[in-house]
């Protein structure tokens, strides 16, 4: 059995791999940063391992790499910021040193096309990238594809936010620029065909979708998938920067995100001689069916136990809530217990402690949910000392509960969109650090109005309820 490793397994293309090779019969390795965020999201399996890995440590990345016969490196560094090249390309660096001397057979490389005029960051750093790898003494293959079309992937994202979240869509001047964007079931038919390759030099391939078109056009295509009207004004008015700041607005993509994918969509991005295709032949799904099957799978990362798999935020979503979450929280380190921190979190919503800061705004907001549809609000609380899942306080309903670690409660207050509160202690050794984290999943422009409107009293009740629940903390005993 062929001994898989996937870099950046908890990123868009990597998270939904794992299963199409698990199915394949291959034993694969899941390596991420974020690991606890990937255990939410993948279904377990057998032949299904998970590794931590920050590639950045250059010492734990020589201890795993060695071990696999074949790796698929996903991994970009645009969540990290505006200096995320440098980052990217020392993380390429220290992914090539631990590939020397191991018996790794085949790294495959998922990259970026390449604009013939002009450039972005993230483009450059995607090209560098592949340049760095292949300087290695294992065959690796690179394969360049343009835009994903599919839920979850950022740029339709993007672009999909902006139909369901502006009565009038506003653009830069570039959205007549060209892209023949690939559907995600193509990508993967290249990405598991080259799995089933043993090369034994660096290769190259490009691949796109079969339809050349206009972000313009494409806009209008999704706009008569989801039954919106087309309403599109371009101007010169939204520079570079300009456009950032929209994009922060208008849409749930992750901001660091967006504003890297931002400079790449400014140009023509097309796949011209398409060598994928020529070397695994398939039948590739046009644009418009393309973004239909995406618009259909919509809500699918509710499926996930991320929402505890909860029926009833299954039920209550709708078509355009945004894929991507806003978000709003603060953080604060003790070296209080884990189990002191937790005796005094789960008592939240109680009669005793309320929401433990500001527990006024919080009564507010219940009896306002009189003019969104909601009835009069209710007091209700666990039946027993333990919270469980499926547990009722107020108007949230707990959905994940692991005691002395995290707690999820779905929103069960009349809103447009979809919401959770989470609350997780981590365990950093020698202190603990308590994150209160407010997800929100908007549904329309109505959706963003109310996250903006209310993200001020978050901070606020957030930066309050971290610190009281520490000082409450503080005063008990550790029951270890």
């Amino acid at each position: 059995m062929k001994k898989v490793l996937v870099l950046g397994a908890s990123g868009y293309v990597g998270s939904q791999l794992l299963p199409i090779l698990l199915s394949q019969g291959y034993s694969v390795t899941a390596a991420t940063r974020h690991l606890e965020y990937l255990k939410a999201r993948v279904v377990p399996h057998p032949n299904l391992t998970y590794a931590f890995l920050d590639l950045a440590d250059q010492s734990e990345t020589k201890k795993l790499i060695p071990q696999f016969d074949l790796i698929f490196f996903l991994v970009h560094g645009m969540a990290v910021g505006h200096d995320f090249v440098d980052y990217e390309l020392s993380l390429a660096e220290n992914f090539k040193s631990a590939l020397v001397g191991s018996n790794v057979e085949h790294v495959i490389f998922l990259s970026a096309l390449q604009p013939p005029t002009g450039h972005s960051d993230h483009l450059d750093a995607r090209k560098e990238t592949g340049e760095i790898l292949k300087l290695s003494s294992v065959p690796i293959t690179e394969l360049r594809a343009g835009v994903i079309i599919g839920p979850g992937s950022a740029a339709f994202e993007i672009m999909r936010d902006f139909v369901y979240n502006l009565p009038i869509m506003i653009a830069p001047k570039w959205v007549d620029s060209k892209a023949n964007p690939i559907a995600l079931e193509n990508l993967n038919h290249y990405l598991i065909e080259l799995a089933k390759e043993k090369p034994n030099e660096n290769r190259l391939f490009t691949a796109g979708g079969p339809d050349t078109l206009t972000y313009r056009e494409q806009f209008k295509i999704i706009c008569d998938v989801a039954n919106k009207p087309f309403r599109l004004w371009s101007t010169s008015l939204l520079s570079p920067k300009l456009a950032s700041y929209w994009l922060d607005l208008v849409t749930s993509v992750p901001s660091n995100i967006g504003r890297a994918l931002l400079g790449g969509l400014a140009h023509d991005f097309v796949s011209g001689a398409n060598e994928a295709s020529e070397q695994f032949p398939q039948k590739l799904i046009s644009y418009r069916d393309a973004v239909k099957s995406a618009v259909d799978a919509e809500g699918t990362f509710v499926r996930s136990n991320v929402w505890g798999f909860e029926p009833e935020a299954l039920n209550r979503w709708q078509p355009g809530y945004g894929y991507y979450a806003k978000q709003a929280g603060a953080s604060i380190k003790t070296t209080l217990t884990s189990e002191q921190i937790w005796l005094v979190a789960k008592q939240i919503g109680g009669r005793k402690e309320g929401y433990f800061f500001a527990n006024i705004l919080w009564r507010t907001r219940e009896w306002l949910d009189l003019f969104f549809g909601g009835g009069i609000p209710k007091r209700r609380e666990p039946e027993g000392p333990n919270l469980k899942v499926g547990d009722h306080i107020d108007s949230w309903k707990v959905i994940r509960c692991e005691p002395n670690r995290f707690l999820s409660l779905l929103f069960g207050m009349k809103g447009p969109g979809l919401g959770r509160l989470e609350v997780s202690i981590q365990d950093n050794g020698d202190e603990r650090e308590l994150n209160i984290t407010a997800w929100w999943h908007p549904q329309g422009f109505l959706g963003l109005l109310y996250w903006f409107a209310m993200m001020p009293a978050h901070l606020f009740i957030f930066n309050g309820m971290v610190k009281a629940i520490v000082k409450k903390a503080s005063r008990l005993k550790s029951p270890n």
